[in-house]
């Protein structure tokens, strides 16, 4: 089994940008195929890899190995030309903080500074959870879609009860506070059990450049939940910014509904 997976534009389409998504705790990268292929069907380069490894009691080695992997990941997606631009890192759970985190520090590796970020299923600190003792329950907590209840219990590569595995202080202490000045799109579930929206408004606000956009009904995993469509619009519409000095190419000017 390899530690990504791929997704390509459509033959004969000029690739749009590249996009790189790392996954949560407990998740594999095909749980992203999904998201990857419609990301892919609007002409984007998509590369998932392989969650984070975050070890408690190394915070500061952990980011440097995790940087390493992801610079690898991204070299590895350019062609003849280099990558398609722009460069938009995308992560869920574990995989937002970590990137979060590891983009906040001076000595984050040139190889993955991105043009964007999108940081989804962000987990917060003070939000209250009972473990989850089943794996219907863990399923709840993170999703309602049946087709991607199916996705995560028929992948072997899924780690049941990861959910219940806690995030090292200093590592959401430094994805909180990291001032990334790059343009951010936060997605939350607004039934997410696993984050502090509270905490959200304040990062959007200390952010130069960032919206927080959240799911009405979605769970912990926003990016592949029943709304896991609009999810993927609000993702393209994002990056469609990027060419446009952030400003949306599509404004409602009259409405009666």
């Amino acid at each position: 089994m390899t530690d990504h997976t791929d997704h390509h534009a459509p033959e004969g389409l000029l690739t749009r940008g590249t996009v790189l998504v790392v996954p949560g705790r407990g998740e594999s990268p095909a749980t992203y195929d999904r998201l990857g292929r419609r990301l892919a069907a609007d002409a984007y380069r998509v590369r998932v890899t392989g969650a984070p490894d975050l070890d408690a009691g190394d915070p500061l080695g952990s980011l440097a190995r995790f940087g390493a992997r992801l610079a690898a990941a991204a070299g590895d997606t350019a062609g003849p030309d280099g990558a398609a631009l722009p460069l938009v890192l995308v992560g869920a759970d574990s995989g937002a903080a970590a990137l979060a985190a590891l983009l906040g520090r001076a000595d984050a590796p040139a190889a993955v500074a991105p043009d964007a970020v999108v940081l989804a299923g962000l987990p917060g600190r003070s939000a209250a959870q009972a473990p989850a003792d089943t794996w219907e329950h863990e399923l709840d907590l993170r999703t309602s879609c049946p087709t991607h209840r199916a996705v995560l219990s028929g992948d072997p590569g899924v780690r049941r009860g990861a959910l219940d595995e806690a995030l090292p202080e200093a590592l959401l202490d430094a994805a909180a506070g990291a001032r990334l000045t790059v343009p951010t799109l936060l997605l939350a579930g607004d039934a997410d059990p696993l984050a502090d929206h509270a905490a959200l408004r304040r990062i959007a606000g200390a952010l130069p450049r960032a919206r927080l956009s959240v799911v009405r009904g979605a769970r912990h995993d926003v990016l592949n939940d029943l709304q896991h469509r609009s999810v993927a619009a609000e993702i393209v519409t994002f990056l469609e910014t990027l060419r446009n000095e952030l400003q949306p190419l599509i404004t409602v000017e009259s409405s009666s509904w």
